[in-house]
């Protein structure tokens, strides 16, 4: 059970940075579109299950030890080509994201130049990096109890203290942009779509990340369940973002971190406090990003592992300085829109991959 929890611990760690710890994701996405928002983020919830179960035993069957094997055996040789550039272009964009988004938390709660928490957040990732993948794995999941104890606490003051029922705020939130609104018809631009989209783009995010833990746990029962209750939790901390954001939709909407500034308007203190954990969070998810491109271009451990984690940590540092709020707009959807690829391919992959066990009486009859 310690290494489900564990497992269920990281992966929640891996998918959840700055975007979704500081509230701008669940504005843009859920927020955006009121009382809808609140069914898309159960919606999520179920898709984040399932899916999360799904490609963390596609990791452990595959024993991958980086993305490109697992996504070419479960994908195909073909369909394996665009899912590997989507995951290699997700890792690279959601890396700047994350680093950008360590510039905005000094720069909101400390009023510190954003150059100074992207030279830390760069210098810590690019070190931590260049560790064995059992100590990334451990250092992610560390995290994020914090992070879990602090929305429930934030959820429970934000809807406790409302001044104005939802209903005064539906207007309010649906004023804020939403994370499709660059995808002007409304066909497209509607609460179910931002749902799965948020979905995809998450998997995309943590499938590289994922699918290494996956392969580096032997029992395929116990990296499923652990995925399983990963992506429930992720669910239940979407929904009740969602509500605190709502909530106090008329006083955050302007900010770059909105839960941030709920937690600051409750105490100064607990939004320092705060700070560091949504610090630890995008740190968390940074490290994700760049060992597993790295790793999937090098043998880890190796010096060329170091040299490419340097280089590429370096290329995205400068990049960062585009600005959080801008660059989550401009990747987000996106790369939710091209991880729709990779979700079609697990769930394929789930019907078509024999069981570990199939597989071994398959070898030896």
């Amino acid at each position: 059970m310690k290494k489900i929890l564990q497992i269920a611990s990281a992966f929640i760690g891996i998918i959840v940075g700055a975007g979704f710890a500081s509230g701008q994701e669940i504005m843009q996405y859920f927020t955006s579109y009121g009382y809808l928002g609140t069914i898309g983020a159960i919606v999520g919830t179920a898709l984040f299950a399932f899916l999360g179960m799904t490609i963390m035993r596609v990791g452990t069957r595959t024993q991958a030890v980086s993305h490109k094997e697992a996504v070419y055996t479960i994908s195909g040789r073909y369909l394996g080509v665009i899912v590997d550039y989507v995951l290699i272009f997700t890792l690279f964009g959601v890396g700047v994201v994350m680093i950008a988004g360590a510039g905005s938390i000094p720069s909101q709660q400390f009023g510190l130049p954003s150059a100074f928490g992207i030279i830390v957040m760069t210098i810590l990732v690019i070190a931590v990096v260049m560790m064995r993948i059992d100590r990334v794995v451990k250092i992610i999941g560390s995290i994020t109890p914090f992070l879990i104890f602090a929305v429930l606490l934030i959820s429970a003051y934000s809807l406790f203290t409302m001044e104005t029922p939802f209903s005064g705020l539906v207007e309010t939130a649906k004023e804020q942009s939403s994370a499709l609104s660059s995808w002007s018809t409304s066909a497209v631009n509607n609460w179910f779509i931002s749902a799965v989209n948020y979905v995809s783009f998450n998997l995309a995010v943590g499938a590289s990340m994922s699918l290494l833990m996956a392969g580096n746990e032997r029992n395929e029962r116990v990296s499923a369940i652990g995925g399983l209750l990963g992506g429930l939790g992720i669910g239940i901390l979407i929904v009740l973002s969602h509500l605190a954001v709502f909530s106090k939709v008329d006083v955050v909407a302007s900010f770059d971190m909105p839960m941030l500034k709920i937690v600051d308007d409750i105490s100064p203190v607990l939004g320092n406090v705060y700070a560091i954990i949504l610090f630890g969070m995008i740190f968390n998810t940074a490290v994700s990003m760049l060992f597993s491109l790295t790793a999937r271009f090098t043998s880890v451990g190796t010096s060329r592992h170091k040299l490419f984690a340097l280089i590429a940590g370096a290329v995205m540092f400068f990049l960062s300085f585009a600005g959080f709020k801008d660059l989550v707009a401009f990747f987000y959807p996106l790369i939710g829109a091209l991880g729709l690829f990779l979700i079609l391919a697990l769930i394929a992959a789930s019907f078509r991959m024999p069981a570990k066990n199939e597989q071994q009486k398959r070898a030896s009859s």
